[in-house]
Order: structure tokens, then C-alpha cells, then sequence
């Protein structure tokens, strides 16, 4: 499965998140390692739904850029 990210800049580095697996978030001092920590928080997630009996969240956010006249 694939699952969107969102990855913003914070005081100390970098948070991320999605928005198809609430309370599913990570951190890191690059984008890069923000990105890799989510990877991992993604997949320990999913294993506590399962191991819990939760169903997992099919993704269903998608992202787009909209460009305006500035």
C-alpha cells in the first residue's frame, strides 16, 4: 500500500505525518530522514492495528499543487 506523507519544516528539523493513519507521526533533522522515520512509524503502525484486531486504514488522501498568480 501507499500511503501520502506530509513532511513540514519545524523549529528543530523536520515533522511528518498522514493523513490516513491518525496519530501516526515521526521527526528528523532532514527531509530524507523525516521521510525514512515515517517509513518506519507507518509500518510498526500497521503491525499494532493487526496485532490489536483493528482493521487498516485503506489510503485515500491524495495531494496536488495549485499554482496562483502571486
Amino acid at each position: 500500500m501507499k500511503y501520502l506523507i506530509v513532511i513540514e519544516k519545524s523549529e528543530t528539523g523536520f515533522s511528518a505525518y498522514s493523513p490516513d493513519l491518525p496519530g501516526c507521526v515521526s521527526t528528523g533533522s532532514t527531509v530524507e530522514e523525516a521521510e525514512r522515520n515515517m517509513h518506519d512509524a507507518i509500518e510498526f503502525h500497521i503491525e499494532g492495528l493487526r496485532a490489536e484486531g483493528f482493521e487498516v486504514p485503506v489510503p485515500t488522501s491524495h495531494s496536488s499543487y495549485v499554482e496562483i498568480a502571486a
